[in-house]
């Protein structure tokens, strides 16, 4: 199931619904930690997050791990997946209402790679997208947390278009 929300409440009540005890969930935009500290109790948490704030704060969170770092890097994912090749929940909170083509390559390469049973997403663009966007009457859905038309597409190799949209990660 992939469920899209914008406001911070709902969000993590859609985690705390979807998480269950002993399942490993990957979060993508940790920030602070407060999702985190909801359901590190009852899940190992593999938290993401880039900002210097967050390092300290999460660093004494128990029960996670935490990866300071980008998470549209290819190295970051790398790192990810040597903890883990698999997670229960994935759960995206990159900005909230910003940069939704971001967020969704984001969901793309993470739930492909991870192949999760659920994933939350929190941004105000995709939540926008989908609830004015009429169907033409095909019916593509997916009852995972990724998206079936990948299904098997294994890992994402380190693509070319990681430098196309974040060129100032770049280094020379």
């Amino acid at each position: 199931m992939i469920k899209l929300s914008y406001n911070i409440e709902n969000y993590r009540r859609d985690l705390l619904e979807l998480v269950e005890n002993g399942d490993t969930v990957i979060e993508l935009g940790c920030h602070l930690g407060g999702s985190t500290k909801l359901i590190s109790p009852k899940a190992h948490v593999i938290a993401l997050d880039n900002s210097p704030e967050a390092i300290g704060v999460m660093e004494n969170i128990e029960n996670i791990e935490f990866i300071s770092g980008d998470v549209r890097l290819h190295e970051v994912l790398a790192d990810v997946f040597k903890i883990t090749q698999s997670c229960d929940v994935l759960a995206i909170d990159l900005g909230g209402g910003y940069h939704p083509d971001t967020v969704f390559k984001v969901f793309y390469i993470y739930s492909s790679t991870f192949k999760p049973t659920h994933t939350v997403i929190r941004n105000r663009g995709l939540l926008e997208f989908f609830n004015s966007a009429s169907a033409s009457g095909e019916d593509y859905r997916s009852e995972y947390g990724y998206l079936d038309s990948y299904h098997d597409s294994g890992i994402p190799p380190l693509i070319k278009e990681f430098d196309l949209w974040t060129p100032s990660l770049k280094k020379d």
